[in-house]
């Protein structure tokens, strides 16, 4: 039986309460924050970020998991799915690489392809998709060579340094999953 958490060089699973404080970094680190969120770069404390972390947890509408490299077992990131609505099958999904070291390097195409293989195959979803600010040209380009489709934009949507960006909405059926799979992404 294969392991759907588990890829060549990293592995999801749940986060640490030694996570915590390299969140913290990642949640007082402002360019990650503008990278990985619509609302202002508000700094987090550990604190916080664990109460965050155990929302989640108990949430039925939500999963979180840490990202880690395999062979240091060292949490480099965060993943999942927000707004889960069972009956329709559908979820929003997200992707957070908090250490600098790890980004560029095709982190993000294994995440991305261990987690639609979980919510689709496993979770059961139809659909799953995301929001994107119009100046991460690195998680577009990512997005759609998984076959993601932009459904939409809400234009001028995001306010950073007094000037305004597009919030773009991405949606992946099942279906163009599977295509998408045939063609060898």
């Amino acid at each position: 039986m294969r392991n759907v958490l588990k890829g060549e060089n990293i592995k999801l699973t749940s986060i640490r309460k030694e996570d915590i404080p390299l969140m913290e970094e990642w949640y007082n680190d402002v360019e990650f924050l503008r990278y990985y969120d619509m609302v202002p770069a508000m700094p987090r404390s550990g604190v916080q970020i664990e109460k965050m972390v155990d929302e989640h947890y108990n949430s039925t509408d939500k999963c979180m998991f840490a990202v880690r490299i395999n062979e240091a077992d060292k949490i480099i990131g965060v993943t999942g799915f927000n707004d889960i609505i069972w009956s329709n099958g559908t979820a929003m999904f997200y992707i957070g690489i908090g250490d600098k070291f790890y980004t560029s390097k095709g982190i993000g195409k294994e995440v991305m392809a261990l987690m639609l293989d979980f919510g689709f195959n496993e979770l059961n979803f139809h659909r799953i998709h995301l929001s994107v600010i119009s100046y991460n040209e690195r998680a577009i380009k990512l997005y759609e060579s998984f076959g993601f489709i932009r459904e939409g934009t809400y234009r001028e949507f995001i306010k950073r340094d007094g000037k305004r960006y597009d919030l773009h909405l991405y949606g992946l059926l099942r279906a163009e999953w599977q295509k998408s799979l045939q063609r060898g992404i």
